[in-house]
Order: structure tokens, then sequence, then C-alpha cells
């Protein structure tokens, strides 16, 4: 396979210079997403509103590139206050609960003070 770039469509990503995700062989980088509904360019409010939008931002990214979510292998959560992560694990367990994987959290500002989480995966295709 060709290395793909991947895009949702986001003014994010031509203003700044990257793709959601790109794909390459079986490997599928999904940048760090937040929980903006691209469509509309709209944030909700609230950590775990966010966090689910996210989630929804990168299982398009990931079907995109010919992946699910049971091919994460990696998974990085960046919040700007440690202290919302709690919340946002509901969430992350209807996602990926039964994949489980290898992830970190790191508290660290982004780069709009409304964004309250930023996740990045890394998935690999799984042979057919």
């Amino acid at each position: 396979m060709v290395r793909r770039l991947i895009s949702s469509g986001s003014t994010f990503e031509a203003e700044i210079g990257y793709s959601r995700a790109v794909a390459d062989d079986e490997w599928i980088f999904v940048s760090g997403t937040t929980g903006f509904d691209y469509a509309r360019m709209e944030i909700k409010s609230g950590v775990a509103a966010q966090c689910e939008q996210a989630l929804l931002n990168i299982e398009a990214a990931l079907k995109q590139g010919g992946a699910l979510f049971a091919d994460v292998v990696r998974v990085h959560y960046i919040l700007p206050n440690r202290d919302d992560f709690e919340d946002c694990w509901p969430i992350l367990r209807k996602y990926l609960g039964n994949v489980r994987p290898a992830a970190t959290m790191i508290q660290a500002g982004l780069s709009d003070p409304r964004m309250l989480i930023e996740i990045e995966v890394t998935a690999r295709r799984r042979a057919a």
C-alpha cells in the first residue's frame, strides 16, 4: 500500500498543514483529534461531550484508512486539566474497553482554551 493522506475536511488541516491521519502500509496514524464537530466547526462544552466527539472523529478517520477501533494499538490522551480525565472513562470504555490499547494520559495546554481533550491513536490493520 502506498502512503495515503486522510482528511476530515477541518479548516485546521489546511491552515496548519497536516492530515487528520496518514495510512502507510498496514499502519494508520491519527493526529491529535479534539471534540470539534468538523462539519459545523463547533465544539460542545464539557469534557465528556468533547471526548465522545473526538472519538467519533477518530472513528471516521480510521474507517477512511480501512481500520476500526479494534485495530488501535496505541492511544495518547492530552488534557489541560488532569482532573477531567475520570469524566471521560465511561466514554473511553465504550469505544476502547474491549480493545485495551497501550495508553498514556498527558496534562498539557491545548491550542484553543475551548478544547478540553485531544486524543491521538495509532492503529495497525489486520491482514484479511
